[in-house]
């Protein structure tokens, strides 16, 4: 699975995080225990990617191997997108359901700033990540960043969980547009996510079998009619995800492919003509 598609996730995961985080249930246990395993294990493969370039020099590494470390580059600085809204979701469902799955996800968040920090370090200073590269990937942390702010102003209409942005002012703004707009245009907003990111990405994703298993954790934690509501994922889709992990990485693939082709490219123009809230959209 792609970082990009994590971005798309971390999407859907706000607009269906407020029926998450007001459930009384109790969320499954090995989905939570899924989520900090690969999401450690992720930690773990970026960290030793991460030590290894600052050692290195750009002239010194094979092109392979290029593509590899600016593939872990753009993980790091997208994938907190999504670890920030999952975290702010599970947080805000243990004040509801007097639960203790947020620390879980706190732990996460704290590997995860690690890392980024450590990669911005890296684009400042380090040899083996230069010039252009450097450029486009520090665009890359940007729109995150303000995405992630946008996506947190969401959930944060009802709970305050602004701490959880990257920049935590900046989501309780965002917060405040949504209280005043309203929410009836997430179709577009979700339409203009998609397009902030399309070509964001230039590299194949290294870790994508663990992008996967974190993916296929957070579904599970939503009732699949969550989603049938938007037509992203359909009810036998969502079941096999929830119960045949051997095949998550087709199926959600296919989940965000066949979304792809279907009318986005009209429903991005619209968005691009109605911007939503009023502060416009991260580019």
């Amino acid at each position: 699975m792609h970082a990009r598609d994590l971005v798309e996730l971390a999407g859907l995961a706000s607009m269906h995080g407020p029926l998450v985080i007001a459930s009384p249930a109790a969320l499954p246990q090995t989905s939570l225990e899924r989520y900090w395993s690969a999401s450690k294990c992720r930690l773990d493969r970026w960290g030793r990617t991460l030590k290894r370039l600052t050692e290195s020099t750009a002239d010194k590494d094979p092109a392979g191997q290029k593509r590899h470390d600016l593939g872990v580059m753009e993980e790091v600085l997208t994938g907190e997108v999504l670890v920030r809204v999952w975290t702010a979701v599970l947080v805000g469902h243990d004040r509801h359901a007097g639960s203790d799955a947020g620390t879980v996800a706190r732990s996460v968040l704290v590997g995860q700033q690690e890392a980024r920090n450590r990669a911005l370090s890296l684009l400042v200073n380090g040899p083996a990540i230069g010039g252009r590269p450097a450029i486009e990937l520090n665009q890359l942390r940007r729109r995150a960043e303000c995405w992630s702010d946008l996506l947190v102003g969401y959930l944060n209409t009802t709970e305050d969980l602004s701490e959880f942005g990257a920049d935590p002012p900046r989501a309780r703004q965002f917060a405040d547009d949504f209280r005043d707009e309203g929410t009836h245009a997430w179709s577009l907003l979700f339409a203009s996510l998609r397009a902030s990111f399309a070509h964001g990405f230039d590299f194949p994703s290294p870790n994508a079998d663990l992008n996967t298993e974190i993916a296929t954790s957070i579904i599970s934690c939503f009732a699949p009619e969550l989603f049938d509501s938007t037509g992203l994922v359909r009810s036998l889709w969502a079941s096999r995800l929830l119960h045949a992990t051997n095949e998550t990485q087709g199926l959600i693939e296919a989940l965000f492919c066949a979304e792809r082709g279907t009318g986005e490219d009209r429903a991005v123009g619209v968005a691009a003509e109605r911007p939503f809230p009023r502060r416009r959209f991260p580019r």
